[in-house]
């Protein structure tokens, strides 16, 4: 082979780079945050970034002063001793060969462009407040129904894109159901939807799921994600805590659209507000939900240190999209948050009681964790009210009723749960910690502020507090409420859409994705606080698009051309969450226990799974009734020990704030469909239910089945290989019973004995290749 001498080399590479280059010109300038701070922060930061220890040669890129004035002069390359580094040889190539880094080709091309186009910084998007855009024009006039349509249409017709046609009726409905709801929707629904030809068909349905109960718990699932609610401590002997009532409030401030900035302040500092609820009591264990320890001889210091990062981990990813953890042990590599900033955030957090349990804290299931209160939910309280109401209007001589409803009253009021709450104490002394260290008290003391850069928070009284943050978070004008509201807005628009409008939900920050629609984000972050932060007018405002509506087959040019489907030209499919593969099987077989609220409820689950967990050593005790069929956002969450099922199905252990569940595709989640108790028993339920339909054949009971199900009837294919399936395993229980028999056997609710033995275990398997279906566990 011949060899390439190296100063060829050099000039076909800088031909390439010229060659990009002329090509480039053609096309619109370089926009820093989308196409040029991403190869730097990437790339450079790390060593020339906003943390001085570790700066290498006192030399910043994320500066534009400090840039300008060592490394990069506007115009002129051959000046720049920034691109001449990037372009030069081995031994002094910037980024060093040996940083793991490599700028590729495109890289160079872009940062070459920028260059000569002035080098132009801007500041980072996400800390300029949201901007009013104009609602662009587009070509095509019919397609869109709402602004939102024209933002993504405009954006389609510049990359030679076209929206997909509509889905049809029932995959829509299908669609809205699951996302609004988390179940399917049944036979009627369905029915009703197709023969309701009124313009606002659909808008009617999804009024009703938006007014729907199912509504609530379905928001909660992701919120309860957000902000790592379990039902254990996580560390050492992961027992129990006393919390599920938290739980009951956030399905109730979903279900009564409790104004995002509310909802913000109940949970940040519902102990704080003037008069406070019991509600808003409730509310403040948000800042008990992190995981504790309650093993002997542990070190009070160091844990509250623990709790202090765990915080300010959680509130700045959740209502920042911030990643200020990074900031624990040194200034943060990336972004401008300092080591200063992490510590005065964790000081807002200095007054929450949470030192009660290191006394009193023990191995027992459930632990101690106070402050805590026993209080019923808002239902139960209406429903107490309305009890001791009619009890008080009733006379002596009605005793029969009085003894009814007296004990009614007792049964209600002994239902009360215990609650972790926040109680406000003398705020304990915050330090900076010199790398994280709770041995270091040398750092300077510090009070509540926000990050620096972000300027300064009004405090209502002396020393800033955590009501004083949570305004600050939800104040658009003197705060940072419009970077809130553009964090969850992009995160709706991810449960709706399937990818954010920038797919980074957790990191707004430097090593985050620019929104490929800056402009639509900016406008949905708008129009969520100045609707006075209303959650289900920005979800209905979502769905009730042009580009929801659109079906998820793409061509196989658009996959080529938009892989991951950042234009918008198609809806998304993916899996189902844990939760809604759970519900779905349920209902679709009838067991569904549809009651709301209460305490968390314990499914099948294998024995001996519990084998490891000690302090206490325990056994998993599965409910003997009809809390075994409820919802999954009811599941018990062992944060070290989660529901295998769950597992299976990439549901988080909720250690930290999970802001996107991974998507897998395993075994696992085949065999715990086909395996799980839950899903056999529910199978079991199904094949009784299509049998007991009016249908009597075969065909027309795969028909109602697949309608059940999925919401349509089989094709030919589809009932040739069902048929046959059916046919022989009526062939192998007819001919061993006793088989039958113990597939019936698996589950709680007794088989019906009206049905011939070996035809409903026939069915049962029927039941289970439909549960094991991709189109079963898919959102389309």
């Amino acid at each position: 082979m011949p060899i390439i001498p190296h100063r060829t080399l050099c000039i076909a590479f800088a031909v390439s780079l010229m060659t990009l280059g002329h090509r480039a010109q053609a096309e619109k300038p370089l926009d820093y945050n989308r196409d040029v701070r991403p190869i730097l922060s990437e790339n450079c930061f790390y060593c020339h970034g906003p943390d001085p220890e570790h700066r290498e040669a006192d030399l910043r890129f994320d500066d534009e002063e400090a840039a300008k004035d060592y490394a990069i002069v506007p115009g002129d390359l051959d000046s720049s001793e920034f691109f001449q580094r990037i372009i030069a040889d081995p031994d002094s190539r910037m980024p060093p060969v040996n940083s793991g880094k490599k700028l590729s080709a495109k890289d160079i091309a872009t940062l070459k462009r920028w260059i000569e186009e002035g080098a132009q910084y801007e500041k980072h998007w996400a800390y300029v407040p949201p901007e009013a855009h104009p609602v662009p024009e587009v070509n095509d006039k019919q397609w869109p129904e709402s602004d939102i349509d024209r933002f993504l249409l405009a954006k389609m017709e510049a990359e030679d894109l076209k929206p997909s046609p509509a889905a049809d009726k029932v995959t829509l409905l299908r669609r809205v159901t699951f996302d609004l709801t988390g179940l399917p929707p049944t036979i009627e629904q369905v029915d009703a939807f197709l023969k309701d030809e009124s313009p606002d068909a659909y808008e009617k349905v999804v009024d009703r799921l938006l007014a729907s109960d199912h509504y609530g718990e379905r928001m909660a699932v992701y919120w309860l994600d957000l902000v790592r609610f379990a039902d254990t401590v996580g560390y050492h002997g992961d027992q129990d805590h006393n919390i599920s009532p938290y739980r009951d409030y956030v399905l109730d401030a979903f279900n009564a659209n409790l104004p995002f900035d509310q909802f913000t302040r109940e949970q940040l500092a519902g102990d704080l507000l003037p008069e406070s609820t019991l509600d808003q009591k409730i509310a403040s264990g948000y800042n008990r939900l992190l995981q504790t320890t309650h093993e002997g001889g542990l070190q009070e210091k160091e844990y509250l240190a623990i709790y202090a990062a765990d915080r300010v981990r959680n509130v700045s990813q959740v209502w920042m999209g911030a990643t200020v953890g990074c900031a624990q042990c040194h200034t943060h590599k990336y972004d401008p948050y300092t080591i200063d900033d992490f510590y005065s955030l964790a000081a807002f957090f200095a007054d929450v009681d949470e030192a009660q349990h290191f006394k009193v804290g023990t191995n027992s299931v459930p632990t101690k964790r106070p402050p805590e209160i026993k209080v019923l939910s808002q239902r139960e309280r209406a429903q107490l009210a309305d009890l001791e109401a009619e009890l008080a209007e009733l006379s002596s001589d009605e005793q029969a009723d009085v003894d009814r409803l007296q004990e009614q009253i007792d049964k209600l009021n002994a239902s009360a749960r215990m609650t972790m709450i926040t109680e406000s104490i003398k705020p304990r002394e915050m330090r900076v910690l010199p790398r994280g260290n709770w041995l270091d008290d040398s750092g300077d003391i510090v009070q509540p502020a926000i990050p620096t850069f972000m300027g300064n928070v009004e405090a209502q009284q002396d020393r800033a507090n955590r009501l004083d943050l949570a305004n600050w978070l939800t104040d658009p004008q003197q705060g940072s409420g419009g970077l809130t509201a553009r964090v969850f807005a992009n995160r709706l628009w991810y449960l709706f859409y399937g990818v954010g409008l920038s797919a980074s939900l957790g990191d707004f920050g430097g090593q985050g994705e620019p929104p490929v629609h800056p402009e639509l984000l900016d406008y949905l972050a708008i129009d969520f606080y100045q609707h006075d932060w209303d959650v289900k007018h920005l979800v209905k405002t979502m769905v009730m698009t042009a580009a929801y509506k659109q079906s998820s087959f793409a061509s196989e040019d658009v996959r080529q051309r938009d892989p991951y489907n950042r234009f918008y030209s198609h809806q998304t499919r993916h899996r189902l969450p844990a939760e809604m593969i759970r519900d779905n099987a349920l209902a679709v077989s009838g067991l569904l226990n549809l009651e709301y609220g209460g305490p968390s409820v314990k499914p099948y689950q294998p024995s001996g799974y519990y084998r490891h967990l000690n302090f206490p050593q325990r056994k998993y005790r599965e409910h003997q009734d009809e809390r075994q069929w409820r919802r999954g956002v009811y599941v018990h969450w062992q944060r070290q020990f989660l529901h295998p099922s769950m597992k299976a199905f990439d549901a988080p252990s909720r250690e930290e704030c999970t802001v996107e569940r991974p998507r897998s595709n395993t075994p696992l989640a085949a065999l715990a469909l086909l395996n799980d108790p839950t899903y056999i028993e529910a199978a079991r339920e199904f094949a009784t239910r299509i049998l007991s339909s009016p249908a009597e054949t075969d065909e027309a009971r795969l028909n109602h089945a697949y309608m059940l199900a999925l919401s349509r009837t089989p094709d030919s294919d589809e009932k040739d290989v069902l048929s046959q399936i059916l046919d022989e395993n009526r062939e192998v229980y007819r001919q061993d019973t006793k088989a039958a028999a113990q597939l019936l056997e698996i589950g709680l609710k007794p088989s019906d004995d009206a049905i011939e033995v070996a035809e409903l275990a026939a069915w049962t398997q029927v039941a289970r290749v439909i549960f094991n279906l991709d189109e079963f566990i898919t959102r389309n």
